[in-house]
C-alpha cells in the first residue's frame, strides 16, 4: 500500500506540473490570439481604406451624377483623406500600387461633377427659369459635390465659384434692371421745384400742370391715404404689367417699397443659399454687387430730382422697417446697403424741407395778400405739411426733425403777420390771424392727439388775439360803456378821493345800453358769423365777448348802486338775468 500510494504521489507530482506548463501555454497563445485579432483588425481596416472596389471605379467613371454617385464620392474623399494624412502609409507597398488609381479617380470624378454642375448653372440663364426652386429642389441636393471640390479639386472648386457669381450677377441685375424700367412706367409725380409752401398759387406753370388730378396736388403737402404704405410694409411688391393693366399710377413711395421688398426677400433667399451650398458669405455680396449698382444707378436718377418731401420722409420710414425686417430674420447681408440709402435720402430732404422754409422767407407779401380774412392757402400748406412730418415722426421722436420743424414755424409766423398788417383796418387784421392759427389747430389735431409743442403755440397765439378781438368788437358797440368803467373803476363815491360820480354822468350810458343793447348783441352775432370761417369757433368768441359784456354791465350797475340817486335810474336798468337770457339763447346755436 505504502509503495502504491508513493506511485500516486509521484503520479499527482508529474501532473501538476504538466497542468502548470499547458496553463503557461494556454495564457501564450491567448496573448498571441490576442495581438493578431488586433493586427487583423488594423489590418483590414487598412485595406478597407485603401483598396479601390471595383463599383466605385464604375459608377465614378461610367456613372451619371445621382445621389449615389455623391456617396460613392464621400468613399473615394475617405481614401483621399487616408492617403494624405497616415504616415504609415508612406512607407507601404500598397500605396505605390493605388495611388496612381486614386489619382486618376479623383480627376475624373472632378471633371465630372464640374461639367455636372456648370450644366446646371447654365440652366439658371434660361429665361422664366425660378431660380429659387432650381436652387433649393436641383443644387442643395448636391452641395456636396461643392465640399468634394474644395477639398480635392481647388482650381475646378474655384472655377465653379466664379462661374455661378458671374451667372447669378448677371442674371439678378437683368432681372432688377426690367423691374425697374417696368416700375418706372407706373410712377406719379407729385411734386416739382415749383410747389413750394410760400409759393403764390398762380406762378406754378399751367401747362406743367393742367392734366393734373387736383387730388395730387394736394399731396405735396397733405399725407392723406399716403401714410398707408408703412401698414403694408411687408405686403408682396407690385406686379408691372397687371399694375399698368390697371392703368394706375403710385408715388413714387409705392415703388420704392416694392423694389426694396424684391431686393430684400431675392437677398435673404440668395444669401441662405450661399451660405449653404457654398459655406462662404462672400460669394452673396459677390453676385450682389451687380443688382445693388443697378439699383444705385436708379436711385441717382431719381432722388436729385425729388421735391416731394413727404415722399422722401416716407422713404426714410420705409428703409428704417426694413431694417427692422431684416433684423427679425436675423440676416445681415443687407445692413450695410440700407444704411446707404438712408443716409442718401436725409440730405435730400433737408434741402427739399430748406427749399420749403426759404420760399415762406422769401415770400411776396403783395403777390401771396388776398383781400379776403378767411385761412390764406399758404397756412393751410403748412398746416398739412406740418402735420404730416409730425405724424410720420411720431413713434421716431426724431429731435432733428423736430427742430427743423420749429425753424418752419417761426418762418411762418413772420409771413402771417406780414399778411395780417396788409389789412388797413386792425379788427380785420386780428380776424384774419384768429382764422388761420384756428384752422392750423384743427389740421394739427387731425395729425396726433398728444398737442405737442407747435399746436400749444398756435393754441397760445389764439387765445391772445381772441382776447384782442374780443376787445374790439365790445368798443366797436359799447365804447362809452367801456371807456367809463375802465377810467372810474368801482370806485365808492363817499371815499372823497375823485370827485364823485353824479347821475346825469351814467343817466346816458344806461339809457343808451338799454335801448339799443339786442341789437347791438345781434349785429355781433351777425358779425362773428360772417368774420370766422370755423362755426365752432365764432361761437367760442361771440360767447366770450357776451360773457365780457356782462361784467363789464355788472360793474356798471355795481357802479350805479353806489351812486347817490340812482335809485332813479333803476327802471332803465337792464337786469342781469336779461342779459343771460340772450347770452344762452346765442349760446343754444353753438
Amino acid at each position: 500500500m505504502e509503495t502504491l500510494l508513493g506511485g500516486f504521489q509521484v503520479e499527482i507530482g508529474s501532473i501538476s506540473s504538466d497542468i502548470k506548463i499547458l496553463q503557461e501555454k494556454s495564457m501564450d497563445m491567448g496573448l498571441k490570439l490576442k495581438n493578431r485579432k488586433v493586427a487583423e483588425s488594423k489590418l483590414a481596416k487598412f485595406v478597407e481604406d485603401i483598396i479601390i472596389p471595383p463599383r466605385m471605379i464604375d459608377i465614378i467613371v461610367e456613372g451619371e451624377v445621382s445621389e449615389e454617385y455623391t456617396k460613392t464620392l464621400e468613399s473615394l474623399s475617405k481614401k483621399l483623406k487616408f492617403v494624405e494624412v497616415d504616415p504609415m502609409l508612406k512607407t507601404s507597398k500598397a500605396l505605390k500600387d493605388v495611388q496612381p488609381e486614386l489619382e486618376r479617380l479623383r480627376q475624373k470624378a472632378v471633371s465630372k461633377v464640374f461639367e455636372f454642375i456648370v450644366q446646371k448653372l447654365y440652366a439658371l440663364r434660361k429665361p422664366k427659369t425660378n431660380i429659387q426652386i432650381l436652387q433649393q429642389s436641383v443644387l442643395l441636393k448636391y452641395k456636396y459635390i461643392i465640399s468634394f471640390l474644395k477639398e480635392h479639386g481647388k482650381e475646378v472648386y474655384t472655377e465653379v465659384r466664379a462661374a455661378y457669381v458671374d451667372t447669378m450677377n448677371k442674371v439678378l441685375s437683368a432681372h432688377f434692371r426690367a423691374y425697374i424700367q417696368a416700375l418706372e412706367k407706373l410712377q406719379l409725380d407729385i411734386a416739382t421745384s415749383s410747389d413750394l409752401i410760400g409759393v403764390e398759387t398762380g406762378s406754378t406753370s399751367l401747362f406743367s400742370r393742367g392734366r393734373e388730378p387736383l387730388k395730387n396736388r394736394s399731396a405735396v403737402f397733405a399725407l392723406g391715404e399716403r401714410i398707408s404704405i408703412l401698414k403694408e410694409i411687408d405686403e408682396p411688391a407690385l406686379i408691372p404689367h397687371i399694375a399698368e393693366a390697371s392703368s394706375r399710377k403710385y408715388p413714387y413711395e409705392v415703388l420704392f417699397r416694392s423694389l426694396h421688398k424684391l431686393l430684400m426677400d431675392s437677398a435673404c433667399s440668395e444669401y441662405l443659399f450661399c451660405d449653404d451650398f457654398f459655406g462662404e458669405e462672400s460669394v452673396f455680396y459677390e453676385i450682389f454687387a451687380g443688382p445693388f449698382a443697378v439699383v444705385d444707378e436708379h436711385f441717382n436718377s431719381i432722388i436729385p430730382y425729388s421735391f416731394d418731401a413727404i415722399g422722401l420722409m416716407l422713404m426714410i420710414r420705409i428703409i428704417h422697417q426694413h431694417q427692422l425686417i431684416m433684423s427679425r430674420r436675423r440676416i445681415p447681408c443687407l445692413d450695410s446697403y440700407l444704411d446707404k440709402v438712408n443716409i442718401a435720402l436725409w440730405p435730400r430732404f433737408k434741402i427739399v424741407f430748406d427749399m420749403h422754409l426759404s420760399s415762406l422767407r422769401n415770400a411776396n407779401v403783395k403777390t401771396l395778400w388776398e383781400d379776403d380774412v378767411h385761412p390764406h392757402y399758404v397756412m393751410r400748406r403748412y398746416a398739412e405739411f406740418t402735420a404730416s412730418l409730425i405724424h410720420l415722426n411720431f413713434e421716431y421722436g426724431d429731435g432733428q426733425l423736430e427742430l427743423n420743424l420749429e425753424r418752419l414755424r417761426i418762418a411762418v409766423d413772420d409771413l402771417l403777420v406780414k399778411l395780417a398788417k396788409m389789412f388797413r383796418k386792425p379788427k380785420l387784421q386780428t380776424v384774419f390771424l384768429i382764422n388761420n392759427y384756428d384752422m392750423t389747430i384743427s389740421v394739427l389735431k387731425e395729425a396726433g392727439p398728444e398737442g405737442g409743442k407747435i399746436q400749444l403755440h398756435f393754441e397760445e397765439l389764439l387765445k391772445n388775439n381772441t382776447a384782442i378781438f374780443v376787445e374790439e368788437l365790445l368798443l366797436e358797440h359799447f365804447s362809452n360803456l367801456i371807456k367809463f368803467v375802465k377810467t372810474r373803476p368801482s370806485e365808492d363815491p363817499n371815499s372823497g378821493s375823485e370827485r364823485p360820480i353824479t347821475v346825469s354822468e351814467v343817466e346816458p350810458l344806461v339809457k343808451d345800453f338799454s335801448s339799443r343793447w339786442k341789437a347791438a348783441i345781434e349785429l355781433m352775432h351777425n358779425d362773428v358769423i360772417t368774420s370766422f370761417s370755423n362755426f365752432l369757433c365764432g361761437m367760442e368768441i361771440l360767447r366770450a365777448s357776451l360773457t365780457q359784456l356782462l361784467l363789464y354791465y355788472t360793474r356798471l350797475s355795481d357802479c350805479i348802486k353806489r351812486v347817490i340817486g340812482g335809485s332813479s335810474l333803476n327802471k332803465d336798468l337792464v337786469s342781469i338775468s336779461s342779459i343771460m337770457y340772450e347770452i344762452k339763447k346765442y349760446s343754444r346755436t353753438f
